[in-house]
């Protein structure tokens, strides 16, 4: 299965539909206890279920400043309310949590400052793996690439942004992988997350979609033909997207996104 997991072109596990935000106003949004999966009592319970409020989190099912109810989370899913506190312990630690003392736990907002930090440490360590590739890469590996590149575009046309975005974290995951820097990569997924839910709040944009894609393929060109100096300045451009999409939807979006 983790085989499988690291082929880009690899099937991808259906993402959870997420609510349309664009319309959504202040104070409402999910309740206390978003529907999460059971969690499988074999294994280990908190990380289950810090991966299932993660992702709610960062899809928007839950949106920002939405209250967590350990006591309904543990009901919900039949666990004591010791490991639904430890994740969102490590969510706190990620700055998607923010917990209150005497109030409790509410999602926390899209701070301007966290993307912004979180994107400069992106864009730093990206750019550095997209020149180390460039004309570095084996035959196989953009066989991947481009393969994933064209269920990308499938997606693009069916307006799959759920599979888009597992096919974007697929892709960025991939070339940190073949550059032999998976350490690199794991850095980049704890703090990306700050960047995740602009992403997702802007991928209903027009167009946004299609020119996040002709972006991975300028990448790719770049890096297949060893132009270093290119295949970093399109890997810069493309971090950078996230920027100026958490800057207009602040100007839609304040009761969500805050400086």
């Amino acid at each position: 299965m983790e085989e499988k997991r690291r082929k880009l072109g690899a099937a991808i596990p259906d993402a959870p539909s997420s609510a349309t935000v664009l319309d959504i106003g202040p104070g409402a949004g999910s309740p206390a206890a978003p529907a999460l999966e059971p969690v499988n009592p074999r294994l280990p319970i908190a990380p289950q279920i810090y991966e299932r409020l993660r992702r709610a989190i960062t899809t928007l099912i839950v949106l920002p400043s939405e209250a967590l109810s350990e006591k309904e989370l543990s009901l919900q899913l039949g666990v004591s309310r010791t490991p639904v506190r430890e994740a969102l312990i490590r969510l706190a630690d990620e700055g998607l949590v923010d917990i209150l003392p005497q109030r409790g736990s509410f999602v926390a907002p899209i701070r301007l400052r966290d993307v912004e930090e979180a994107q400069f440490i992106r864009e730093s360590l990206e750019v550095a793996v997209a020149r180390r590739l460039a004309g570095h890469c084996s035959p196989r590996f953009l066989g991947e690439l481009k393969l994933n590149l064209a269920r990308q575009e499938s997606a693009v046309v069916e307006r799959d942004r759920d599979l888009f975005m597992e096919l974007d974290e697929a892709f960025h995951r991939g070339l940190c992988e073949e550059a032999g820097l998976s350490k690199s990569w794991r850095v980049i997924q704890s703090v990306k997350l700050q960047m995740d839910r602009v992403r997702y709040l802007s991928l209903p944009e027009p167009g946004h979609l299609d020119v996040l894609l002709a972006q991975h393929r300028q990448i790719t060109q770049a890096i297949e033909a060893g132009e270093t100096d290119e295949a970093g300045r399109h890997m810069s451009a493309h971090l950078k997207e996230v920027l100026g999409s958490a800057n207009l939807l602040r100007q839609k979006l304040a009761h969500l996104i805050e400086k």
